[in-house]
């Protein structure tokens, strides 16, 4: 870690704090602090929208070429550093080495897209209906952006957002979470090495948020907003958004119904669970959260997932062998236990785990409940642990009614052998995405987002940039 920076970067170059302030980044398997790295404050706040306003006229006419090959340098640096990334990310975020890795490949995969997305950014025209006048239809990047990155996924969400803004002709200022900036601070690195030229990209890292980005939000200067991160904090930043009219994208929270119906494969259907809830040990806005499965099949999918769960292996994410790492702090745990003792004491039965383990670290057990009550806690709030709550159902319109039962809508799983269930079931769904008999559903090739209070605007994919993007309409006159 002594080779990671560790200070602000604004204007191309690492600085301290204006004011001197560091925050220790703790390592939630031991407790122990692992790295100082620099608090930023407003000063630092307007030295990076500074930096960042000054470089966005010469990058925007950058050739789309040229933002291309930096971020397909910077993919390959990525890729050739994966080890080095994966034990930095699991020192701070305590997902296991291998799972690191994984998400290393996968943020990756993010600059490799919109390298390729850099270069086929269009437009349009043609007669009007009139005839009076030609259309020419241009884009043209947004502006400077404020990016803020949340700590489950802490090099992937920095590259599903700084990917399409560099491929757009974007400069951002990046505040990645308080618990996780040591791979945002890397990535800068990486970008610098690949070329991205100074005021581009600028990271402040910090445990004042509120000082730092609602000064930007409310000053008229930055013109996109990308957050990805709670409801409720998503609530606050488009309020303070509203005054300068800034573009906002926001990717919030989920609360992802896991339905199996009576004719599902069952082991297709525990191998999809095991993904959907386990990924970050259940720290995912895509994790399953309630698991509405069929009477009939109820009791052997409790019975299957309960010895799959029971079996994987907790501890520090570096030791060989461990399944599940901590939670990212005590705070995140304590949220879990309260959640399952509410269900427990409204009759849920605890199939697996349950307990919380003695010692350091923020470890909990793979759980299962079993015959959880509706009106349960963990009904209606986003567990974000390695929890499968099981409830069962009878009728399909019933099951589709209680999943669409919450005002978050972000992604939903649907396991059946049946074409016409599958495709009548995950229409009547209220989410962005649906995993039909499969577990995963991120890919930096598909748009990823969600309805209703689950967030604004799509992430990846083909439409992944037009976040970053305007239109400008020109009339010519036919002559």
């Amino acid at each position: 870690m002594t080779d990671t920076p560790t200070q602000l970067f604004i204007g191309g170059s690492w600085v301290d704090a204006a004011d001197g302030a560091t925050m220790p980044v703790d390592d939630p398997a031991t407790g122990e602090i692992i790295a100082q790295v620099a608090d930023a404050g407003a000063k630092d706040a307007r030295l990076a929208e500074d930096a960042a306003v000054r470089a966005q006229g010469e990058w925007a006419r950058t050739a789309p070429r040229a933002r291309s090959e930096i971020l397909r340098r910077a993919y390959e640096i990525i890729l050739e550093r994966t080890d080095e990334l994966a034990h930095l990310m699991t020192a701070e975020m305590g997902k296991p080495l291998a799972e690191a890795k994984g998400e290393v490949a996968y943020a990756a995969e993010f600059f490799r897209w919109f390298s390729e997305e850099a270069v086929r950014i269009d437009g349009g025209g043609g007669i009007l209906p009139d005839g009076r006048n030609r259309m020419l239809l241009s884009r043209r990047p947004v502006g400077p952006c404020l990016l803020i990155t949340p700590w489950n996924f802490p090099l992937a969400m920095g590259t599903r957002k700084i990917g399409p803004a560099i491929a757009a002709g974007c400069t951002m200022i990046l505040k990645p979470a308080p618990q996780t900036p040591l791979s945002s601070l890397a990535l800068a690195a990486i970008l610098k090495e690949a070329g991205l030229p100074d005021g581009v990209l600028n990271v402040v890292t910090t445990s004042r948020a509120g000082e730092v980005c609602e000064p930007l939000l409310r000053g008229g200067r930055m013109r996109k907003l990308s957050f990805t991160g709670s409801t409720d904090v998503g609530r606050l930043l488009l309020a303070q958004s509203a005054e300068a009219v800034v573009r906002t994208s926001m990717e919030l929270g989920g609360n992802a119904p896991f339905i199996v119906f009576e004719d599902a494969d069952v082991d297709k259907a525990v191998d999809g669970a095991m993904v959907a809830k386990m990924r970050n040990m259940g720290e995912a806005c895509t994790a399953a959260n309630r698991f509405f499965v069929h009477s009939s099949v109820a009791e052997e999918f409790g019975r299957r997932l309960a010895r799959r769960m029971g079996a994987l292996v907790v501890g520090p994410g570096t030791r060989d062998g461990v399944d599940v790492g901590p939670l990212i702090d005590r705070v995140g745990r304590a949220k879990v236990e309260e959640l399952v003792a509410d269900a427990v004491e409204r009759g849920a039965r605890v199939l697996v785990g349950g307990r919380t383990p003695e010692g350091p670290g923020c470890f909990y057990p793979p759980t299962v409940l079993a015959d959880v009550a509706s009106d349960s806690r963990l009904m209606d709030t986003e567990i974000f642990g390695p929890v499968a709550a099981i409830l069962t159902f009878d009728d399909e319109d019933e099951v589709i009614r209680r999943a669409n039962d919450t005002p978050w809508g972000l992604v939903g799983y649907v396991f059946t052998e049946g074409l016409d269930r599958a495709l009548r079931v995950s229409e009547r769904l209220e989410v962005g995405m649906v995993g039909l008999n499969t577990g995963l559903v991120s890919n930096p090739a598909a748009p990823f987002g969600g309805v209703k209070q689950s967030g604004l605007g799509r992430e990846g994919g083909r439409v992944g940039i037009e976040e970053f993007l305007e239109y400008q309409y020109l009339a010519v006159p036919v002559r």
